[in-house]
Parts: structure tokens; sequence; C-alpha cells
């Protein structure tokens, strides 16, 4: 038997991963300690330069205490991302079930174990599909994840009932192209995968990780609107608010159609991606989009500071100066936060269900955060009765 532990960078599909593999090795019969394990896996992330670099520091600093380090993970997949790396770091080169699979091969089962365990999170991530098939000028995913591919239905329901019986309360779909989920031969689109999953029974909660706009159709956004459990909230990649800007990345919407597929998501709380200083970003671009963002109401607002990734078209383009990206990223945050405050100040009388994820703290149903004492893995019925730093602050109704 080892001791392992997991750490993973990036996105919601990252965390998704690695969770993949802790189930194989607690299910293989290993223990789980928080952090120091003689086993530690990093799930590592390519999206940016910093997002590597951090990568590397993770799983050097595991170096120094663990048996064997295991690098999973869209940065395992980059080529050189992890040079000289100690003798006992494993670079897997390897994504998703393959990554878990290869883990727990290589680390061994004890034999007759439980294969079940409840998870220590009240919100389970469910993979439904993996891979990107487009071609945006600045992105190294379709490299790293391959080409878009689907679960089929029958597995991501068996996997949402699962995750019900062991306790989890919010399930969220996540995949790394997450509209391009199909499943041709039972007939589901993404849609309908949404409508069934939201009735599957002890679901209280469903929610959508980033889509893409151009995946926001009629269909989708009905269900939203109609599907009871499901969270009025959607994460929509924006990554810039000018035309030209969008055509130099590779994008497939115009700003104005961007805007116009949103129209269909009234009263959902939508949240977004912004990438400043890419090469065609000029002042007048960049304005472009801070008033796009205002005017569409985005809270939450991620911001990227362009990063040149290796084997894409821009790959040898990084015109705009590391010290303007840094003052643009810095007002686009200011508005988000601004944004933010405007619409939990927008909340204050209203009352909404609180799944409480953390002491004292959790996210109402449409993933706005609120501040409200409770029984930590419950809903809370909570009014809010006023602002705090870190969101609505609001006490049981």
């Amino acid at each position: 038997m080892a001791t392992f532990s997991t750490r993973f960078l990036g996105c919601k599909v990252s965390f998704a991963d690695a969770q993949a593999i802790r189930e194989r090795l607690l299910g293989d019969g290993h223990t789980e300690v928080a952090s120091g394990g003689e086993i530690q896996v990093v799930n590592s992330c390519c999206v940016t330069h910093e997002a590597v670099s951090k990568s590397r520091q993770a799983a050097a600093r595991a170096a120094r205490t663990a048996r064997t380090v295991y690098v999973t993970g869209c940065a395992s997949r980059l080529e050189g991302a992890f040079p000289n790396a100690p003798g006992n770091v494993v670079v897997t080169e390897r994504t998703g079930d393959e990554a878990a699979a290869f883990v727990a091969r290589d680390v061994g089962a004890l034999g007759c174990v439980d294969a079940e365990h409840r998870l220590d999170r009240w919100r389970a991530f469910v993979r439904i599909q993996d891979g990107c098939s487009f071609a945006c000028a600045f992105c190294v995913i379709p490299h790293v994840r391959g080409a878009t591919r689907s679960r089929t239905a029958a597995a991501v329901l068996s996997e949402i009932r699962r995750r019900v019986d062991q306790g989890h309360r919010e399930i969220v779909l996540t995949g790394v192209n997450l509209g391009c989920f199909r499943d041709r031969a039972a007939g589901y689109t993404l849609a309908r995968l949404v409508r069934e999953a939201g009735a599957v029974p002890g679901v209280e909660r469903l929610r959508l990780s980033s889509i893409e706009v151009n995946h926001v159709d009629h269909e989708l956004a009905a269900a939203v609107r109609e599907t009871p459990t499901v969270s009025p909230h959607l994460h929509v990649p924006l990554q810039s608010g000018d035309d030209g800007v969008l055509r130099a990345m590779g994008r497939r919407y115009t700003a104005a159609g961007f805007a116009r597929r949103l129209e269909r998501l009234d009263g959902v709380h939508l949240t977004t991606d912004v990438i400043v200083g890419f090469p065609a970003e000029d002042e007048q671009a960049f304005a472009r989009t801070l008033e796009l963002v205002e005017r569409l109401g985005m809270t939450k607002v991620h911001v990227f500071p362009y990063s040149p990734r290796p084997g894409t078209r821009t790959a040898a383009d990084d015109r705009v100066p590391a010290e303007v990206k840094r003052e643009r990223g810095a007002r686009l945050r200011a508005l988000s936060d601004e944004l933010c405050r405007r619409r939990w100040q927008a909340r204050v009388g209203s009352t909404d269900r609180v799944l409480l994820d953390r002491p004292g703290r959790g996210y109402a149903d449409d993933y706005t955060p609120w501040l409200v004492e409770g029984v930590e893995g419950t809903f809370v019925t909570a009014r809010a009765i006023g602002l705090a730093d870190e969101g609505v602050l609001a006490v049981a109704a």
C-alpha cells in the first residue's frame, strides 16, 4: 500500500482528470493524504507560459519528498515542458482516462479492495467530452488533447447516478469543448443530455462548465431555461470584443454575433474569458472589449495575458509589451469587479438556494458567491442582506 496525493492546475477538465486518477488509486487500495504522499500526481496545464512554469515548479517541489511523481495532463504532452526533470519524475504524456490508467497500472493494485469511495466535495465534475477539432490561432489544446470525442450518453448518465449515490449535491458537466458533445447512435445532443441529466433522481443542481457561443443555440437555451435543476449560469468565452482581433484569433463569430446569441439567455448569469495583449490588439480593439463586456453584463471575467504557445499559428508573434498586457489586464479585472458588485447589489433583498461547499460560504443557483452560515454540504435557503468583499452577505431565510 502506498500513500498518495494529487494536485491539479488549470481548468475544470483538469480537476475531473485528477479526480479520475484519485479514484483509481483509492479503488486499488492506496491511502490518500492531503499532501506529501509517497506517490504524488501533478495534473498539469499548458494554456500559458505561466501555467507551464507553475506545473514545472509543482513537479519539482513534489520530487523533493515523493518516491515517485507522475506528471499528467496537458503540459505533460507539450514537448520540452519538463526539461531535466529529476529521476523520480515520470512525465506520462497522457491526459484523461489514459493518464488514470497509466498511473494506476504503474503504481499497482493491492487486490481485493472496495472500489467505491465517497469523494470529499459536494460538487462532482462529470466529463462528457474531450478534445477539440477547432483551430484557434493561439491555442495548443487540440495538439495536446487531440480531436473532439464524446462519451456515450448512457455512460454519462450512469456516472451521474453514481455521483448522486456517493452524496454529491451538484453535478457539473464538463469537457474541453462541451458543445461538441454528441451521441449520434443514441440520438443525443447536449440539450437532450442536459434535460435527462437534470431529471436524474437525486440531482439537486446541474451546471454546465465553459461552452463556446457557437453552441448556444435555441435548443440548448430552452433546455437551460426549462430544466428546473439547471443552474441559470453559463460561462461563455469571449476572448475579444473586436472583430479584427477575433478574425486574427481564428474565432468563428463576430462581436455582434456573440451578443446576438446571448440574447437567447435572458436572465441567465454570464461569465467569460478574455485574452489581453493578443498580437492584433491595439488600444481601440481593447476598448471595444471593455465596452462589450460591460454592455453584456458579464460579471466574472477570467483575464489571460496572451502567451504564445509552441505549435500554434501565432507562436512567433508576441508584439504587445508585457507592461501593456498588465495594464489592460488590470483595467479589465477592475471592470469585472465592478460588474460583480452590481449583480450582487441587485440580489439584496432576494432569496436563493445556496449550496455551502465550505464553512460560511457557497454558491446560489445562479453561481454567485453567497456568505451565509449553515451546515457544509447542504442547501440553505438564504436572504441577501448586503455585500461583502467576497460576495453577497446573507442570512438563513
